[in-house]
């Protein structure tokens, strides 16, 4: 498996969108909150992504997967590589974490996701110039 795989995988997924961010990371969003974080980059870590505790704990049992940097708090665990699960097993675990973050989600924004809106962004204010 590679980046390529795992971008078209969890583009797959209702509702994602991906942004690059911090640099070399290309980032998977569900209603604006991170599910999968794959590395373009050539040090670190090949992918992250979100689990249940349980998941966790069953997960960085295996060789190559450790809990996330900075984020194994929030019950995230990284491989190593991508080969440190099979790829079914891995495209099953980006589909778990991606449903893990949705049904946390706000009611509201789900609905307007389902019915494809698009939060409104706040018009930026006007400064009143000083006489």
């Amino acid at each position: 498996m590679d980046v390529e795989t795992i971008r078209k995988s969890c583009m797959s997924l209702p509702h994602v969108t991906e942004h690059i961010q911090w640099g070399e990371h290309l980032v998977f969003k569900v209603g604006g909150k991170c599910f999968a974080i794959a590395n373009l980059g050539p040090a670190g870590n090949a992918i992250s992504f979100k689990c249940s505790p349980e998941e966790v704990v069953e997960l960085t049992e295996h060789d190559g997967i450790i809990p996330a940097p900075y984020l194994a708090r929030a019950h995230w665990v990284a491989l190593e590589t991508f080969e440190a699960l099979r790829a079914r097993e891995l495209q099953e675990r980006l589909t778990t974490a991606h449903r893990h973050v949705f049904e946390k989600l706000p009611k509201r924004l789900k609905q307007q996701l389902e019915a494809g809106i698009r939060k409104p962004r706040r018009a930026p204010r006007k400064i009143a110039a000083k006489s």
